[in-house]
């Protein structure tokens, strides 16, 4: 069974999720390991599962039982995804860090979210991953779900 590197402690804004050791870059953080939903719009989901279950197809969406869930969002990220389900580390990570992902990185649906991240390149509201601006896009390249890749041509 693979030791846990993370813990959930309050955060500014709730619950969060903080590196337990120092995480090199492209370490395996989590997966999103739980059940799977379909709707014709995120807003069609139970809001807690539309603020915490992750876009995996046009129509589909997947939760997490763990910690991964309440990963929070960050316009300044140091964690994102690989393949469809998994958070990996973007950079090397300290002890104590909170580890965030942005959450456009797997949306392109209907669901938004007012960002409080407050770091310099805050972009106020976050949603689809067709309306993330082209530098951001470039800036988390190798780090966007296989899905999103695929359904750009990224």
């Amino acid at each position: 069974m693979r030791r846990s590197y993370t813990t959930v402690k309050q955060g500014r804004f709730g619950r969060c999720v903080v590196a337990e050791v120092d995480l090199p870059k492209e370490s395996l953080i989590a997966k999103f390991d739980g059940s799977v939903y379909e709707a014709d719009k995120c807003t069609d989901l139970a809001p807690d599962i539309a603020d915490h279950a992750i876009q995996f197809e046009e129509h589909k969406w997947k939760d997490s039982w763990g910690s991964t869930r309440l990963m929070n969002h960050s316009c300044e990220p140091n964690c994102g995804i690989r393949g469809a389900f998994e958070i990996v580390a973007m950079r090397d990570i300290r002890k104590g860090e909170e580890l965030t992902f942005d959450y456009e990185m797997t949306e392109d649906s209907d669901w938004r979210l007012t960002c409080l991240c407050g770091t310099p390149s805050c972009r106020g509201v976050i949603g689809t991953f067709s309306q993330m601006p082209k530098e951001v896009r470039q800036k988390l390249q190798g780090f966007i779900s296989k899905w999103l890749v695929e359904k750009y041509q990224l």
